[in-house]
């Protein structure tokens, strides 16, 4: 039993995409919420956008020279092996001087350097799995692991089942979808009001199946009177900035990098275009927000299509396959935002999915680990 006068230390370890980060900052914030004199570190991959948006909400990051396993060039795994090794050793060495009374990792590369080095120790873990497949970081953490936290039924055949618990995903707090927001974001995004909204997110750092199918679509969304925000993510946003400079992008698309004010974009959207990432399901599913899913076809085992599936059979969302994008998202986008009764029967049959206070149902897994006394 912890002493009330000794506040928690916690480590929080993953990161790489918005779908890890969100989350596990959400955790931090729920953490806070429970104990305002908490101590918490976050543990990412160097150079990786982890490293910012993590100060950005007010926490402490330290980073750990870790990369990814590289399929398509062999010879490139032994830098990832010298730094993987790097990465061990900094993060035993961050776990000693830190000092943490349990550890949480969110997936991504630095969750598993961090976390074994934390259960080395004795340091009891959490983890949170987003996806309908499981993570090979986690995979790998599970044995020692105190707790699982899942989004998605049948997690057995991944985890033990006695440590599984269904805690849906953390998302950001800050997603409120209102009428005060929507008039909020047409002034902020420059929009007109009188029309319906498409909002196309392709994640963080983009996807370029979607950006290119809304590239072949310009003529068709020009002649329409939808408006459309495209957040065509960081790597692409030159590439897509020098077309709109040419005249190719028509002045009723609104492009960005990355959207900051989410509250704002979800609140003006009509409906949504989106990869069938866990963590952008779970928003969706929160908020009511019709979507069509285009799921990404460069993940393992193809679980961004079975985490779609479950929500087409359900008569939840709509999806089109990454390889007919092209001929297809932009013509079925068009034609549904302006269907009111397909539009309303989606927002309704989503909402049923939602988990919510999945970040308060972590921390409450994490105090019964702790048995951990205010």
């Amino acid at each position: 039993m912890m002493s009330a006068l000794k506040p928690l230390r916690v480590i929080i370890s993953g990161g790489g995409t918005g779908g890890h980060i969100f989350p596990a900052i959400s955790i931090a914030n729920a953490i806070k919420e429970r104990w305002s004199d908490a101590e918490i570190l976050f543990v990412g991959a160097e150079n990786r956008m982890e490293m910012e948006r993590v100060p950005a909400a007010g926490y402490t990051i330290v980073g750990l020279p870790v990369a990814g396993f590289d399929r398509k060039n062999l010879l490139k795994n032994v830098s990832v092996a010298v730094k993987l090794l790097k990465s061990m050793r900094k993060a035993r060495a961050i776990v000693a001087s830190f000092k943490p009374d349990i550890a949480v990792g969110v997936g991504g590369y630095a969750s598993g350097p961090t976390l074994r080095a934390a259960a080395a120790k004795g340091v009891p873990t959490v983890l949170q799995e987003q996806n309908s497949y499981a993570g090979v970081t986690n995979k790998m953490l599970a044995q020692k692991a105190a707790k699982i936290c899942v989004a998605y039924e049948g997690m057995e055949r991944f985890f033990p089942k006695e440590k599984i618990v269904l805690t849906g995903n953390p998302t950001r707090q800050d997603l409120v979808v209102s009428e005060e927001n929507r008039q909020k974001g047409y002034t902020y995004f420059g929009l007109n009001p009188e029309r319906k909204t498409i909002l196309l997110v392709g994640g963080s750092l983009g996807a370029r199946t979607l950006n290119e199918s809304i590239i072949g679509s310009c003529s068709d969304i020009q002649k329409s009177d939808v408006q459309v925000i495209w957040q065509c993510g960081k790597y692409y946003f030159k590439e897509m900035s020098d077309l709109q400079a040419q005249g190719r992008i028509p002045g009723n698309v609104y492009l960005f990098d990355f959207l900051s004010r989410m509250d704002y974009a979800y609140s003006v959207a009509d409906l949504v275009i989106s990869r069938a990432g866990a963590g952008s399901i779970s928003e969706f599913s929160l908020l009511g927000k019709p979507v069509i899913l285009v799921p990404s076809p460069n993940v393992a085992e193809d679980h961004q299509t079975q985490n779609a599936m479950a929500l087409v059979k359900r008569n939840a969302a709509m999806m089109v396959a990454d390889a007919e994008a092209k001929a297809l998202l932009f013509d079925m986008a068009l034609s549904l935002v302006k269907d009111e009764s397909k539009l309303e029967e989606l927002s309704r049959n989503i909402l049923k999915l939602a988990q919510r206070g999945s970040a308060r149902r972590i921390v409450d897994e994490i105090e019964k680990i702790m048995h951990y006394e205010l």
